[in-house]
């Protein structure tokens, strides 16, 4: 009999579904806007209920669950029992908006189908592979081990699938390619892949670090948290939602769908071009960086949805980098689908790959099923 697997990816607002036999997607979905006001279900245990009510589970394998942050505790998908759920409930604190909608899930599924087994797929678990250098900030040891401040990196399900995608794409061992990985939605970040490993990413402690995002300022001078607090008296819980939520393309535009800015910035908006070439030189700097800490890269590999359709991104991201071997093809740019948009014979590839989170999820639950027999 196929394997079945659902796939739940609970965020802070939406639930994603997928129904997968083996690697045939027999059904899938999206529910928005849970728990606005005039909106969709009230919350997420109604949505992912309502989920569950619609599809055809007969034979249902395993459900597999997106949960962004498994702290220093979860390395790998994990077969969820009471413990493991306890153990997630205690890191909601360093994901309060997503650890919960994430457990809501879980719960209900665990309910409404108890015979089935439940893997916890972790964003951060790729990046376990980091190095302590990578990983460690330098401040006080004792106040950092207490209070769990490293880097943990994000969107790891993605860049898992987007690198080893890659490799495909080549035609080239897994093992042995070297790849930096751009995912750029929303949210957006940067990992740098070797050999399937994950060596260094943008993301830290949360999601706000790094390159700039649709309403994350991305990297930032710790001290303009401190000016804020005592120059314009703004709380913590003020700044936290200036910079997570007022910032990155938001908060430089008006707007934080590129799109827009790109629009804007070819009607002569200043500001939008102003912001597109923060954006873009961001990203450009982390490519350097990573370059450098690779040694030899293989391929740079654009991802999400910026990532995926936005060309004048690309272009400008890579834009003056030739003598480190990458350059961009414009013809190849403006084109659609998994490709390389490099030139030909170009020491780096680069490519853009459809990223695939729900499918990754679905092959790192039947990983666990088959390490479980």
């Amino acid at each position: 009999m196929t394997d079945r697997v659902l796939v739940l990816n609970c965020g802070s607002s939406s639930v994603k579904y997928r129904l997968y036999d083996g690697e045939e997607v027999r059904d899938k979905g999206k529910i928005e806007r849970v728990g606005e006001p005039g909106g969709g279900p009230p919350d997420h245990e109604s949505a992912v209920r309502e989920i569950i009510d619609r599809l055809d589970l007969d034979g249902l394998t395993a459900v597999g669950h997106r949960v962004v942050h498994g702290g220093c505790t979860f390395s790998a998908p994990t077969l969820i029992d009471d413990r493991v759920l306890a153990a997630i409930e205690d890191l909601v604190p360093l994901a309060p908006l997503h650890n919960p909608v994430n457990l809501a899930g879980i719960r209900v599924a665990r309910e409404t189908l108890p015979d089935t087994p439940q893997v916890a797929v972790f964003d951060t678990a790729f990046h376990h592979t980091l190095p302590e250098a990578a990983a460690t900030y330098a401040i006080d040891r004792d106040t950092a081990e207490r209070y769990g401040v490293r880097r943990y990196g994000f969107h790891g399900t993605s860049h898992a699938y987007v690198s080893r995608r890659t490799a495909e794409l080549l035609g080239r061992p897994y093992a042995e390619l070297n790849t930096i990985t751009l995912h750029l939605g929303n949210g957006a970040s940067a990992c740098a892949v070797q050999g399937g490993r994950s060596v260094a990413t943008s993301m830290g402690l949360s999601p706000l670090e790094g390159l700039v995002m649709g309403t994350r300022s991305g990297d930032l001078d710790p001290t303009v948290i401190f000016h804020l607090r005592r120059e314009a008296g703004m709380g913590v819980d003020e700044i936290d939602d200036l910079l997570n939520h007022r910032s990155g393309l938001l908060g430089l535009t008006g707007a934080n769908d590129m799109r827009e800015v790109l629009t804007r910035r070819d009607g002569g908006d200043p500001a939008a071009a102003l912001a597109f070439d923060a954006y873009c030189r961001r990203i450009k700097s982390y490519v350097g960086g990573y370059y450098a800490l690779l040694g030899r890269v293989d391929a740079v590999t654009f991802t999400a949805g910026v990532g995926e359709h936005a060309a004048p991104v690309r272009a400008a991201a890579l834009a003056g980098l030739d003598r480190l071997g990458i350059a961009v093809d414009p013809a190849r740019n403006e084109g659609s689908g998994d490709r390389v948009i490099s030139p030909a014979g170009t020491e780096v590839t680069v490519c853009v790959i459809r990223t695939d989170e729900e499918r990754e999820i679905a092959r790192e639950t039947r990983d666990v099923l088959a390490l479980r027999g």
